[in-house]
């Protein structure tokens, strides 16, 4: 199904990626401390342009492996803050996950939650997904309460199960369920 984005909140414009995002997802991956909990980076500029390549190619949820890559615009100035991505996992048991990275000068005005609502009312409404996960560092605070104002509940923690960046890290396990999203709407709406 294609066409899913762009979706248009009280604030944002949530669309697909496009060849002129190079520089803000460049400065969003190669920042060490926006990226210090996630498995990769920070990346160079030319990984960032791989990275993009890979992005402006994210536009389908047909088959698992494929997701949608999410560019987050403040409507009122223009200024792409984010990255989000919605991966489709298993096709079977109709389970997606979900990603997010937020500009460190766009946290705290609650644009991670607005965009991972829109995104999770696709995934749960139009997608017509059962499941939604988000794995998390287990350190990353910023992150896990997202997922806490999200609805998701903690349903896993894995101690040290990744060496990651000269360290082992930690994970742990966000989920929400249809029925469970359906049934917060109203915090929502």
């Amino acid at each position: 199904m294609p066409g899913h984005l762009p979706i248009e909140t009280e604030r944002l414009l949530l669309r697909p990626f496009e060849p002129g995002d190079l520089d803000v997802l460049a400065s969003l991956h190669g920042d060490s401390d926006l990226v210090r909990w996630v498995p990769w980076g920070p990346r160079t500029r030319e990984q960032a342009a791989e990275v993009l390549e890979r992005k402006l190619r994210s536009t389908s949820f047909e088959q698992e492996g494929e997701g949608l890559g999410i560019a987050p615009v403040v409507k009122a100035t223009g200024e792409m803050v984010g990255d989000f991505t919605l991966q489709y996992i298993s096709a079977e048991h109709s389970i997606a996950e979900l990603g997010y990275l937020l500009a460190l000068r766009a946290q705290g005005r609650g644009y991670a939650t607005e965009a991972a609502t829109a995104v999770l009312d696709l995934a749960f409404g139009e997608l017509g997904l059962h499941r939604v996960t988000a794995r998390i560092e287990a350190r990353n605070a910023a992150s896990i309460a997202l997922a806490e104002r999200l609805g998701m509940r903690r349903e896993a923690h894995f101690a040290e199960n990744e060496w990651v960046k000269g360290e082992w890290q930690s994970e742990v396990v966000y989920a929400i369920l249809d029925r469970e999203w359906r049934d917060r709407a109203p915090w929502h709406a």
